[in-house]
C-alpha cells in the first residue's frame, strides 16, 4: 500500500504516522540484533488529537511513536486476515452514524480489499514488496508488504468438520439477524461436499446441541436443525462456545479440516463475558488444531469480544450486514477457504538504517510481537487460509540522498499438519520505489490501499493532518474508475457519506 492525496507530502506521512502502531505497530529492535530485535508492546488506543503535544515529541521534534532505525531496526507482527472492522464500520456509516474510534483497525480495512498479488506455486507464501515516494518530499515514502497464499482447488479440498455455534438470544430477534443466519446456513449446506460433516449448537441462557456431527449425506436432518433456530433468553456465549468445542473435539478427524464457526452479535451478558475467560474454558479442545471463525451480525455488535476471540482462538473475524454479504461469505468464500495454508504465521521487516531514518507500521497494534518471538514457534501467530492476501503499510522517512536496500520482509509460518516451520523473504531497494504515489505508473491497488488506510485513520482520529474527506473522495472516485472494482466505488460513497456527517 501506498499513500494519500494531493499536494500534501508531509501531511500524508503524518496521517500514516498517526495510524502507526505505537512503538512500531510491530516490534522494534536494535540494529545489533538484526533479524531479532527487542520491541515494545503496542500502546493503548490513541485518543483523537489535532496535533502532537509538545510533551509527545522528542528533542529532535519527532513524534514519540516514530521508530528510529538506529535503535529500532526491526518490526514484527502476527499476520491477520480479519475484516470485521471494515464490515461493521461500513454498516454504521450507511446508517448515518460515525463508527466508534476503538472499532477502527486500519489493517482490517486494507485487508478487506482485493490486492491481485501473484500466488506461490506451493502451499507457502508469495512475498511482494513495493513502494512509492510521497508528493511534497522526496525523502518521504510508503512501503507495502504483501503476502499471498495459493487459492484452493475445490476438487482437491480435504473434507471438513464444521461446528456451527449459533446465538439465538433475545438480541438476535432484531429484524434480519437470525433470519440472515438461517438463510446463510441453508445456503452453505447446499454447497458443501458429500465428505463434509456438520454439527449445530445453539445458545441463549444455555447451550443446546441441535445436531451432532452429521454427514452431508443426511442433509435433510441438518436443514431441519437450522429451521429449529428460534430466539429466546439471554446471551451465554461462553456456554455456546464450550459446547461447540466439545462437539468439535468429540468428532475430530485428523485427516479433515476441523473448525468452529461462531455466529453472534457478540453481546454476551451471561456466564463469562471476557474473551480470556471464555478461551480458557475451551483451550484444551482448541489445542487439537480446531480453528475458530467468528461471524458478526446485528446493528449493535460486540466488536471487541468477537475480534479477540478470533485473534486468540487461532482464527479470523468477519462481519456481515446483508443477505448478499452472507451469501458471498458462506456460499463462496467459506467453502473455498475452509482449509488452512499456514499456522502461526508472522511477518518481520528489517530496515536498513543507512537509508531509512524512521518508519511506522499502519495498524496491527494488537498483533505486535517482539523480534525474538518471530522464530519462537510456541508463540501464537495468524492462521491463514487458501487464497488469502495480507497487506502491511509502512510510512517511511528516508535519509536525504541515501540509496541502497530499504528493507527486507520475511514471513514465517508452520505447516498446518506437521508444524514444520518455513520462511520466505523479499527485499526492496530505494531505486525500486515508484516515482510518486499518485502517478499513473504506480500500481492502482497500492493507491487504493493508501486511500483505504487514510480513511480509516480519519474516522478513528477525526483529522488527517491536512487531508480532507473531499480529497479522499476524489482519489477514491478516480481509482474506482481505474480499477472497475465495486468495493472501491462503494468506498468513494462511504467517504462522501462521512463528509456529510461532518
Amino acid at each position: 500500500m501506498r499513500t494519500l492525496p494531493l499536494a500534501i507530502g508531509t501531511g500524508l506521512v503524518a496521517v500514516l504516522v498517526l495510524a502507526g502502531c505505537g512503538g512500531s505497530g510491530g516490534s522494534a529492535g536494535s540494529a545489533e540484533n538484526a533479524p531479532k530485535s527487542a520491541a515494545s508492546q503496542a500502546p493503548a488506543q490513541r485518543q483523537p488529537q489535532s496535533q502532537p503535544d509538545a510533551q509527545e515529541q522528542g528533542q529532535d521534534g519527532r513524534d514519540k511513536d516514530e521508530q528510529d532505525t538506529t535503535t529500532a531496526q526491526i518490526s514484527t507482527f502476527a499476520l491477520d486476515v480479519d475484516t470485521a472492522s471494515y464490515g461493521y464500520a461500513r454498516r454504521v456509516l450507511g446508517e448515518g452514524r460515525w463508527p466508534e474510534p476503538a472499532e477502527i483497525r486500519p489493517e482490517e480495512w486494507v485487508n478487506a480489499f482485493r490486492q491481485d498479488y501473484g500466488q506461490p506455486p506451493d502451499d507457502g507464501f508469495a512475498v511482494h514488496v513495493d513502494g512509492a515516494r510521497l508528493p511534497g518530499g522526496r525523502d518521504e515514502a510508503v512501503l507495502r508488504v504483501g503476502l499471498q497464499t495459493r487459492a484452493a482447488d475445490a476438487a482437491a479440498r480435504r473434507p471438513a468438520n464444521l461446528t456451527f455455534v449459533v446465538d439465538v438470544s433475545g438480541s438476535m430477534a432484531e429484524a434480519g439477524r437470525l433470519d440472515l443466519v438461517r438463510s446463510a446456513l441453508h445456503t452453505l449446506l447446499g454447497r458443501l461436499a458429500p465428505g463434509d460433516q456438520v454439527s449445530i449448537v445453539s445458545f441463549s441462557d444455555e447451550a443446546q446441541v441441535l445436531a451432532s456431527m452429521t454427514p452431508l449425506t443426511a442433509r435433510a436432518e441438518l436443514e431441519a436443525a437450522v429451521d429449529r433456530l428460534e430466539t429466546e433468553g439471554g446471551t451465554n456465549l461462553e456456554a455456546g462456545l464450550v459446547a461447540g468445542y466439545q462437539e468439535a473435539a468429540k468428532a475430530f478427524r485428523p485427516a479433515a479440516t476441523n473448525r468452529v464457526i461462531l455466529l453472534s452479535d457478540g453481546l454476551a451478558n451471561q456466564g463469562d463475558t471476557a474473551w480470556q475467560g471464555i478461551l480458557d474454558r475451551v483451550k484444551e479442545y482448541a489445542g487439537r488444531q480446531v480453528a475458530l471463525l467468528t461471524v458478526g451480525v446485528g446493528r449493535e455488535y460486540g466488536d471487541a469480544l468477537m475480534e479477540q476471540l478470533a485473534d486468540n482462538g487461532d482464527g479470523m473475524a468477519v462481519y456481515v450486514s446483508s443477505q448478499e454479504e452472507a451469501d458471498k461469505l458462506f456460499a463462496t468464500q467459506l467453502t473455498a477457504t475452509i482449509e488452512l495454508r499456514a499456522r502461526d504465521a508472522k511477518a518481520q521487516v528489517v530496515f536498513n538504517p543507512s537509508v531509512v531514518d524512521t518508519y511506522r507500521l499502519i495498524g496491527y497494534e494488537n498483533r505486535a510481537l517482539t523480534a525474538e518471538e518471530f522464530r519462537d514457534d510456541s508463540r501464537d501467530g495468524g492462521e491463514i487460509g487458501p487464497g488469502h492476501a495480507v497487506t502491511a503499510l509502512y510510512a517511511l522517512k528516508l535519509k536525504p540522498g541515501a540509496s541502497g536496500q530499504l528493507a527486507q520482509a520475511v514471513v514465517r509460518w508452520q505447516d498446518p499438519d506437521t508444524r514444520a516451520a518455513s520462511e520466505a523473504s523479499r527485499s526492496l531497494g530505494s531505486g525500486d520505489l515508484a516515482g510518486g504515489v499518485w502517478d499513473t505508473g504506480t500500481p492502482v491497488r497500492l493507491q487504493v490501499d493508501v486511500v483505504v488506510a487514510a480513511f480509516a485513520v480519519y474516522l478513528r482520529d477525526r483529522e488527517a493532518f491536512g487531508l480532507g474527506l473531499p480529497e479522499l473522495a476524489e482519489h477514491a472516485s478516480r481509482l474506482a474508475s481505474l480499477s472497475e472494482d465495486p468495493m472501491v466505488t462503494e468506498l468513494a460513497g462511504l467517504i462522501g457519506k462521512a463528509h456529510t456527517l461532518g
